[in-house]
């Protein structure tokens, strides 16, 4: 089923998770073992990141170095497939420009489409390690809402192959990114907000947001994309701050504001589990505040912390 159709059948705010696939010599009981405890909340959807592939160079005997293509977290999409057979759960696989020519991608949607997969968050991606710009791969897309346009055209029954004709239409719903606090390389939240739109007019379906830790920020966000004339639903995603890293990893590098209260309790805890516990009650507050204000879906970034999640949304379901 699609998102939006989940979000149109749904009397209540629903609850949807996401994954990153694991890294390749695991195998997919480890993808089981993380969402066994979350299936109890009966998630709608559950997202499975995907990743770039990604160069390094190996010393030859000779001495010399040879460029050698890696790609760490292979998988997205049999294991979307695998969390639908396993759990009867929709899955939603990101697609991204980043490392995938045009035709990979058609590829790839192709074969999500034949194993009855409808959804499809389209991103840009980062860019590779060693760039510090974003760089398409060859006859790759420079732009989410160009690989967005290839997704609308396949749903179209429109094919890269131009002797293709009437081609067999897939159904994808297709999701977009948000950022409450702008995204990186935007000059202004209005300027993003205005590449959003144009990404809605050319055939998203929802959007779901960047972390954030402030729900004012979600909460101006939407009235901004309301005002712009953005009517797609807006689905808040959540993640819990687990470490004291986070505090100087997360916004260097998501781009994000910690409120001050966060940030004195989380410094002010003595022990590892002590942080985890004002984490899982900062993230179980945003999510009673956004319940309460009736988001859509409630959407957690696991990423490797499912016990943090789940003793933040039990506490609130």
């Amino acid at each position: 089923m699609q998102v939006t159709q989940h979000i149109r059948d749904a009397k209540d705010t629903l609850v949807s998770f996401e994954v990153l696939p694991p890294l390749k010599g695991k195998t997919i009981q480890s993808i089981f073992e993380h969402l066994d405890p979350l299936m109890e909340f009966k998630p709608s959807f559950i997202n499975v990141t995907y990743h770039r592939s990604e160069h390094v160079y190996k010393k030859r005997a000779d001495g010399t170095f040879e460029k050698v293509e890696v790609r760490k977290r292979p998988g997205t999409v049999g294991i979307c497939a695998a969390i639908m057979n396993h759990y009867k759960v929709d899955a939603v696989p990101h697609i991204i420009c980043g490392g995938f020519s045009r035709q990979e991608t058609e590829d790839a949607l192709i074969d999500l489409a034949f194993l009855g997969i409808d959804n499809a968050l389209i991103l840009r991606g980062d860019a590779a390690r060693n760039e510090s710009n974003f760089e398409p791969e060859p006859n790759g897309h420079r732009y989410a809402i160009d690989l967005l346009r290839q997704v609308v055209h396949l749903n179209n029954g429109e094919y890269l192959e131009e002797d293709i004709r009437n081609g067999g239409r897939t159904n994808f719903c297709i999701g977009v990114a948000g950022y409450p606090e702008k995204h990186s390389e935007a000059p202004n939240l209005d300027s993003d907000i205005s590449y959003l739109k144009a990404k809605v007019d050319a055939g998203a379906d929802y959007i779901t947001t960047q972390m954030f830790f402030d729900n004012s920020k979600y909460f101006d966000f939407v009235q901004r994309c309301r005002e712009a004339g953005i009517h797609v639903p807006i689905i808040p995603g959540l993640k819990p701050l687990t470490s004291k890293k986070q505090l100087n990893v997360l916004p260097r590098t998501f781009h994000v504001d910690i409120p001050n209260d966060l940030s004195v309790a989380i410094s002010s805890a003595k022990t590892d589990a002590a942080v985890e516990q004002v984490g899982t009650e900062w993230l179980a507050q945003q999510s009673r505040e956004l319940k309460a204000a009736g988001v859509p879906v409630l959407h957690y970034y696991t990423l490797g912390k499912p016990h943090v999640i789940y003793n933040a949304v039990k506490s609130i379901l």
